[in-house]
């Protein structure tokens, strides 16, 4: 019954890293269809909390929270919806792959910040894994060098591997860590599509969606590396624990890695698969080594933003 319940967590597990890696495969068709960021962020946070709440509905959850909750989960949206708009504006620039697995650096940030402000217990493995990731973000760097702006894809991409740490730090340390997971996943979506509804309309705008290859880009969007990631998510960590979930959460910037290279024929060398190897390795290392909750996003947290 036990080895039962660890197959099933580790593909639980699997299908939640390997979604969210497939944020590229959606995103990129709308983007190069002509539709703005702000939009596609906007719709993709609307539907996937619609989504939510009825998923919330249906297993009978209660919606209502504090003023001081609110508050939390209002600024930890921020946060949010700063990772998914850096994420996919770095898809102009840089390859996929690479933006996917910049980001997948969050796990050493929340480390590090535990360590110093926390006082959670680090090790020399720790420098080793910070080391070595540096190390794996140069190659994947500079064999993107033929791309249109590499640093400022580099930039957006670095940019949300904090803001993600913050915004995991701000569940784990914050109110919202007390609240029922789900609801927290619904509050973040819609403070999340509210701000890009906002956003949208002072830039680009919104816009009517009318052809149904672009709702069903939205709507997969929203689905599979949204929902479907974070529920699955929740349970893989019910099933194996969140440490085992977040090593196999490295299938996040392989997936993503492999989209991009048979779905968009983006370049991918030997110094790309080093830095790729190398990226994950370190943060297995950092995984392994961390005593308490790994900075793998917990069960109240929707997937990357991840963009």
């Amino acid at each position: 019954m036990r080895n039962i319940r660890g197959v099933k967590g580790v593909i639980y597990a699997i299908v939640s890293s390997a979604t969210f890696g497939l944020i590229p495969l959606f995103s990129i068709p709308l983007l190069h269809a002509g539709m703005a960021s702000p939009a596609i962020l906007f719709y993709r946070m609307l539907l996937s909390a619609v989504i939510m709440a009825a998923v919330a509905l249906l297993t009978g959850r209660n919606f209502r929270i504090s003023w001081r909750d609110f508050g939390v989960l209002a600024g930890l949206s921020l946060m949010y919806a700063a990772t998914a708009l850096g994420l996919l504006r770095s898809y102009d620039y840089i390859p996929s792959g690479v933006a996917t697995t910049v980001n997948f650096l969050y796990p050493l940030v929340v480390t590090i910040v535990m360590t110093l402000f926390f006082r959670e217990r680090s090790s020399v493995w720790i420098v080793i894994a910070i080391f070595i990731s540096l190390v794996g973000v140069a190659l994947l760097a500079w064999g993107d060098a033929g791309s249109r702006d590499p640093g400022r894809g580099l930039a957006y991409a670095g940019a949300t591997v904090v803001t993600y740490a913050v915004y995991i730090i701000g569940v784990m340390k914050s109110r919202a860590g007390r609240l029922d997971s789900l609801v927290v996943a619904f509050y973040v979506l819609t403070f999340s599509a509210a701000i890009f509804l906002v956003y949208a309309l002072s830039t680009s705008g919104i816009g009517v969606v009318h052809t149904w290859p672009t709702w069903r880009n939205l709507l997969l969007l929203a689905l599979l590396p949204t929902v479907l990631s974070n529920l699955t998510l929740v349970l893989a960590i019910k099933e194996i624990g969140s440490t085992m979930t977040s090593i196999l959460g490295s299938m996040e910037p392989l997936t993503a890695v492999l989209v991009g290279v048979v779905h968009f024929g983006e370049r991918f060398d030997l110094d790309a698969a080093a830095g790729l190897i190398l990226v994950v390795t370190a943060v297995i290392i950092v995984i392994l080594q961390t005593r308490h909750t790994p900075p793998a996003p917990p069960a109240d947290i929707p997937a990357q933003p991840q963009e």
